[in-house]
């Protein structure tokens, strides 16, 4: 075999069973040293399992994997890195209160009796790899002081530092501004040709088409096709990842927008708000929401979106400043007012603050109807009832799981904000709260949840759609806010919007913006 011949990882056969489930069923991946190779599936598709187990997070029931022509056994994360293998996951991690350069260090062998002055030599060994890759972030602050692209630097950085020939990205663009995105394409490049690989799990098709040399495509639990970029387009993924069948239904979904605005139906103004810790994330908010209308917040995460949020679904309290809901004053920090009033929210976390993971589909639908007449009474649940309601809007959102009990934590992140926006739909809201509603959503799933805030539009209601992917805010939204350091510094049509100077908005480059 030639050398040319020799991939930096084959994973062959791979099947990964959990349970009854078979997540992986007999997976071939393959790529090369100095090639950016994309990985794409739907939600569910098994391909977030493939990276676990090339990283050691999970170990595969049966199957090879040889890293440079060489078997070899991941038993865990620390196995992955002796063989060269690092990943970036989606959700960082990160310890908030340390600095940069002591979360790249945590964990070294022998680290605290190297004497004084270590840390200090180990961060100028950091700030090199740092500058050489085109990674910059300040080495000596604390993680929480960063925003989000340079602590997914350092995330990177820390691979690179613990020798990574092959890092893994797990949808690395999610959370960045345009800008960020080229910078980061940036350095990709520069590290494939240094002849590291790179695999990044990614939904965006386009960035796909401008930044991979390979991908590879995987579908209920196998890989379907393996090609290179220039044999294939946007459309022949879309249809490989879903099927052509399904693909024809996504774009008959397409609509001509119709302006049908009405009145105003949420008024923000003058709104302060404080974080935990006592700093001010909202100065001075004014805003507002009409019927019929999808505005977009458009800015990068830590600019006070999740707070303004929090807020209009009474989970925290404002400062000063007033907010009137369809015509009547909003009561500062109640939850239950505003689910009577209308208001429904779809939370940043969907695991964490929306859906209850342990608990099955029917519990987690009643979350907030549990105590109307149609679902209890006399302080007791209907039983039969509420299961045939859960079995009906399962069916009407095309939720996919097992059983009613089923854990919904076992589902994929995308029948799992079905779910939760088949919950707050079914109340049929005034107002839709919507936080990144597709962050990490196939291209189906994604459609489908675009298809539900149109619907939600074409009937008069109103939604906030906050958002951290600017192509999404452009595609849907009929007017775009731009937040920075808790302020709106943009405010533009949806006519009127231009990539890029949103782009600069969100960085906070004001005058370059202007």
């Amino acid at each position: 075999m030639n050398k040319t011949e020799v991939y930096s990882v084959e994973m062959v056969q791979i099947v990964k069973q959990f349970g009854s489930v078979l997540a992986n069923n007999q997976v071939d991946f393959r790529a090369k040293a100095g090639e950016i190779h994309a990985l794409l599936g739907e939600n569910g598709a098994g391909k977030s399992t493939m990276m676990c187990m090339l990283s050691g997070v999970y170990r595969p029931t049966s199957g090879d994997i040889l890293i440079r022509g060489e078997k070899v056994r991941i038993r865990s994360p620390k196995d992955a890195m002796k063989q060269g293998i690092g990943m970036v996951f989606q959700n960082f991690r990160l310890v908030q209160t340390l600095t940069a350069a002591e979360n790249i260090v945590l964990g070294e062998t022998s680290s605290f009796w190297r004497g004084p002055g270590w840390l200090a030599r180990k961060s100028e060994e950091i700030e090199a790899i740092s500058q050489h890759f085109g990674l910059p972030f300040p080495v000596d602050r604390p993680i929480w002081q960063l925003s989000v692209g340079e602590q997914q630097r350092v995330e990177i950085v820390k691979t690179l530092y613990r020798g990574a020939d092959l890092i893994i990205l797990d949808e690395p663009t999610s959370v960045l501004t345009p800008g960020e995105v080229d910078q980061l394409f940036e350095t990709l490049i520069r590290m494939k040709s240094e002849g590291k690989t790179i695999i990044m799990t990614t939904h965006k098709l386009k960035e796909v088409m401008l930044a991979a040399d390979r991908i590879s495509v995987m579908r209920k639990g196998q890989m379907i096709a393996a090609m290179a970029k220039s044999a294939t387009s946007e459309r022949d993924l879309a249809q490989l990842m879903v099927g052509q069948e399904s693909l024809e239904s996504l774009e008959s979904r397409a609509v001509v927008r119709e302006t049908i605005q009405g009145n105003p139906m949420l008024v923000v103004n003058g709104l302060d708000v404080y974080a935990d810790h006592g700093r001010k994330v909202l100065d001075g908010l004014h805003f507002q929401v009409n019927e019929g209308e999808i505005v977009g917040v458009a800015g990068v995460s830590g600019n006070g979106q999740k707070e303004l949020a929090e807020v209009l679904t009474g989970l925290r309290t404002w400062k000063q400043g007033e907010v009137s809901f369809a015509g009547k004053a909003l009561r500062n920090g109640s939850v239950r007012t505003a689910i009577e009033l209308g208001i429904a929210h779809v939370p940043e976390n969907r695991m964490k603050s929306g859906l209850a993971g342990s608990l099955g589909s029917v519990d987690n639908l009643l979350v907030k109807t549990y105590r109307s007449q149609a679902r209890s009474r006399f302080g007791l649940l209907r039983a039969g009832s509420n299961r045939s309601w859960s079995q009906k809007l399962i069916e009407r959102f095309d939720v996919k799981t097992f059983s009613l009990d089923a854990p919904v934590q076992y589902m994929s992140g995308g029948n799992q904000q079905k779910l939760l926006l088949a919950r707050e739909i079914d109340q049929d809201p005034k107002l839709m709260v919507a936080v990144h509603p597709t962050q990490g959503l196939d291209v189906g799933a994604t459609a489908g949840v675009h298809a539900l805030l149109e619907d939600l539009r074409r009937k008069g209601r109103s939604v906030l759609l906050i958002s951290e992917d600017l192509d999404e805010v452009l595609h849907l939204a009929d007017r775009i806010l731009v937040m920075y350091g808790g302020r709106i510094v943009g405010d533009v049509s949806r006519e009127e919007a231009d990539r890029e100077y949103i782009g600069l908005l969100m960085a906070g480059s004001e005058e370059d913006a202007g």
